[in-house]
């Protein structure tokens, strides 16, 4: 077995619910799939005397799994007050609209379409509720409408899909683009060089206890898949499945169609770079 010390950004161990942090606890949605990992993380974060939380992604439109977060909080002491979304996947969002009929909460994204209600969420802006602080940040390339969450009393981020807790993510081309996506992973590696950020709370998968370690190793990973990309267009591979087969012959067959946008996106990149 091996070491989880020694793998990409030092992984917790098995995905459960419970806490991960003093003020982040996990309710893992029961979504199990090639593309969600274990499952959904929607994050409860409140203060730990505090009567307020706020959740992060409630995840997909599963009543009971919505449920489970509000009696998590409840058992807790608290009272759920306010709903973010780090994007809007369904297995991240569908569930939102309901959740906020339980709680009676607005729901604050960056896409308005997402919103329920009037405030929206916008890059440095810092959420406060009942003394929990967090810091929203800009984190484009998954998905247009991506967004982390900078948690700076636990030294924590909370990543959606831009850093996974096994694995490496896709850009979700066309709405995801490759250089915003790079731009991103930049960003989070300077939260941990400038701001001290030690622990990833990602949207799937475990909690990673090295950041700095997750977001190298993702600027690694993609440095060299676009080498790879670029490699094979020079040899005569023209098509995104083309690419796919040939670079991605590794992977799974089941996560070729997501391997295909992230290909499609970097194709993209390199084209706007005149490198193809």
């Amino acid at each position: 077995m091996t070491d989880a010390a020694a793998l990409p950004g030092q992984p917790r161990g098995a995905v459960v619910s419970g806490p991960a942090t003093e003020r982040a606890v996990n309710v893992l949605a029961p979504n199990p799939s090639a593309m969600t990992l274990d499952g959904t993380n929607t994050w409860l974060l409140s203060e730990p005397d505090s009567p307020l939380a706020v959740v992060v992604d409630p995840g997909p439109l599963d009543e009971a799994h919505l449920r489970r977060v509000i009696d998590t909080a409840e058992r807790l002491g608290k009272r759920v007050a306010l709903t973010l979304l780090t994007h809007g996947h369904p297995d991240h969002a569908e569930g939102a609209g309901r959740f906020a009929e339980l709680t009676g909460t607005a729901v604050r994204a960056l896409d308005p379409a997402l919103r329920l209600g009037d405030e929206g969420l916008t890059a440095g802006r810092a959420i406060e509720v009942g003394g929990l602080e967090l810091r929203v940040v800009p984190t484009p390339g998954h998905t247009a409408d991506s967004l982390s969450f900078h948690l700076p009393a636990d030294r924590a981020v909370l990543t959606g899909d831009t850093i996974l807790g096994r694995g490496t993510t896709m850009v979700a081309h066309p709405d995801g683009r490759l250089g915003d996506y790079l731009d991103s992973l930049r960003r989070l590696r300077s939260l941990t060089v400038d701001d001290g950020v030690r622990t990833v709370l990602p949207g799937h998968g475990p909690v990673l206890e090295d950041a700095q370690g997750a977001v190298e190793y993702y600027l690694a990973h993609r440095a060299t898949r676009l080498a790879q990309v670029e490699t094979a267009v020079e040899d005569g591979y023209r098509t995104a499945a083309d690419v796919v087969a040939h670079v991605y012959a590794d992977v799974d067959r089941s996560l070729w169609p997501a391997a295909e946008l992230s290909v499609r996106a970097q194709l993209e990149y390199l084209a706007e770079h005149g490198l193809i």
